[in-house]
């Protein structure tokens, strides 16, 4: 399926137009292009063409597939995802469709991950800043990595990071393939 919103996101960077600059080229709310935007909501045809060409492409130029694949990420390209103490940032767009998954997981004190269910695959995780335990299956023991340590976990059991300082603690994890 074609990722629409993130496509105008892209587009509507590109051209250096916030969401307000866009909404009134286009008589469209702010909320309505953010909900576009994160593929919360659909346009009609009638608004999508609107859109894009408020944008300055054509409907095929905006279907096209790109043939450059984007090696280069920004933050404005990470998708962010906040929920009960942690911070998650996907910070390359569709990865689930790679063969591996980068993000960068922020834990507030006393939070933890999800825990990752036994899978086929890998996981690598370095400690940007504070510390994490790496808490193994049904584990009591649990492994500290501090900032500047990494992990190398394989898919076969469940594990979960927690961080038990009193300081929020960063993570850059890539798993392959995609699980998040």
């Amino acid at each position: 399926m074609y990722d629409i919103g993130s496509r105008i996101k892209a587009l509507r960077l590109k051209n250096g137009l916030t969401l307000e600059e866009l909404g009134s080229r286009t008589e469209l709310t702010k909320g309505f292009l953010s909900q576009l935007e994160r593929n919360l909501t659909s346009p009609s045809l009638t608004t999508l063409e609107d859109i894009v060409e408020a944008l300055g492409v054509s409907m095929a130029r905006f279907f096209a597939e790109d043939d450059e694949e984007q090696i280069v990420f920004t933050k404005e390209d990470a998708f962010i995802d906040k929920q009960d103490g942690r911070t998650i940032y996907w910070i390359v767009p569709n990865a689930q469709k790679n063969k591996m998954e980068p993000l960068i997981l922020e834990l507030a004190p006393g939070e933890s991950s999800k825990q990752i269910e036994p899978h086929e695959g890998e996981e690598f995780g370095y400690v940007l800043s504070g510390k994490i335990s790496l808490q193994r299956g049904n584990d009591a023991r649990k492994l500290t990595v501090r900032k500047g340590e990494n992990f190398y976990v394989k898919g076969n059991e469940a594990y979960t990071l927690i961080n038990n300082s009193s300081a929020p603690a960063r993570v850059l994890w890539i798993s392959t393939p995609p699980i998040f």
